[in-house]
């Protein structure tokens, strides 16, 4: 049986990685360490932990006594690092808080997992491991910086971070490599282009979308909206998580990206016309609306629901153009390509959260408001 130690398995991918290893594997166990900030919530993985093959743990990456308890006591395997703090516009906000919670609360779960799993010392003097650990950092295509109209984020593209959270992730992903020069470490690590699914915060582009429509606001895009993402669907990232902690070379990096490339706008008008056409379709699907406005017969009217909603907003500082990634290498190695196209799991998502209003709505309590007010009015 493997062990794992999963951080930040209460956030969006960390909750769905979650969900899918206890699924695939019957032969492993899974603790949870959160310290439920934010976009945290505990009631998305409630279901998952049993105290049996999962248990949760409230706390602080950065806290070496609680680490140090946990290793000792669980002897993991492996571990899994989602905890960090996530959001541009927030670090640009507050960048002290992303450098500590994002560099040092990486830096002090590798000395806690090296502190357990060093049980030597060669004679070429490095240490000696565990057989069969591994620490695995889950990173972001955004430490790659921006792209021009062409080309592709490979895992030989400099490094050259724009944002205070990407810069974050960056010095991350390097201390997790300085650990594997420096001491042997068996390490890997992947950077995901951005993801899309069910479980996510909504302050983030697709579910803030959704969120506003059921609610009848406008949506607030930055600048022209034609900055190009590449979209990868949640449970897509986590099979490749799954694979690279499993069966991916120590000491590499495997890039994870959806083949989806799309403008922002491209986004907006996208999910615009799904939620239209799903509640044509589907008429119960108005129940969930915010706004209603009832037509002559007595329907629910959804005509209001077009890109008439859609407002433009002074563009993010240091807004990068265009993020894409070549998961060849992860593909090559590993056998992993991206099996969900965007315009079928942008479905699944919307009719995630039209389902699960009650989820939304645990989630964006008094504090997201006031943040989304402080982010969005006067742009």
């Amino acid at each position: 049986m493997k062990t794992y130690l999963v951080t930040g398995a209460a956030g969006f991918i960390g909750a769905n990685y979650l969900k899918y290893i206890l699924a695939k594997h019957s032969d492993i166990k899974v603790v949870v360490l959160d310290l439920l900030t934010y976009a945290g919530n505990l009631g998305t993985i409630a279901g998952d932990i049993d105290h049996d093959r999962c248990e949760f743990v409230k706390g602080d990456i950065c806290d070496r006594e609680l680490a140090d308890k946990l290793f000792a006591q669980y002897q993991f395997d492996y571990v899994v690092n989602f905890a960090a703090e996530s959001h541009v516009d927030r670090s640009i906000e507050n960048p002290q808080l992303f450098l500590i919670t994002n560099i040092l609360g990486t830096q002090n779960l590798l000395d806690a997992a090296r502190r357990c799993w060093v049980v030597g010392k060669g004679e070429d003097g490095y240490p000696v491991w565990r057989e069969g650990v591994r620490f695995h950092q889950v990173s972001t295509d955004e430490v790659y910086g921006s792209l021009g109209a062409e080309g592709y984020f490979t895992e030989k593209t400099p490094l050259c971070p724009h944002s205070p959270y990407s810069a974050s992730k960056t010095s991350a992903d390097m201390i997790v490599m300085a650990y594997h020069d420096t001491y042997k470490m068996p390490v890997s690590t992947t950077r995901c282009s951005n993801n899309y699914g069910p479980y996510h915060f909504p302050e983030k582009l697709i579910p803030l979308i959704i969120k506003n429509i059921l609610e009848g606001k406008q949506l607030p895009v930055y600048g022209d909206g034609k900055n190009v993402r590449d979209w990868l669907y949640v449970e897509d990232h986590c099979k490749a998580i799954d694979l690279v902690v499993r069966q991916g070379r120590v000491g590499e990096v495997y890039n994870v990206g959806g083949h989806n490339e799309k403008q922002n706008i491209e986004i907006v008008k996208l999910t615009i016309a799904t939620i239209h056409k799903m509640m044509t379709e589907h008429p119960e699907y108005r129940e969930v609306l915010k706004k209603k406005e009832l037509k002559a017969n007595g329907e629910i009217d959804i005509d209001w629901i077009n890109d008439s909603l859609i407002t433009f907003v002074k563009d993010r500082l240091g807004h990068d153009q265009r993020y894409a990634i070549d998961p060849a290498k992860i593909t090559n190695e590993l056998g992993w390509y991206p099996e969900t196209k965007f315009e079928v799991g942008i479905v699944k998502t919307i009719q995630w959260y039209l389902e699960n209003q009650k989820w939304v709505e645990e989630v964006t309590s008094g504090d997201y408001q006031k943040y989304y007010e402080r982010m969005y009015s006067g742009r």
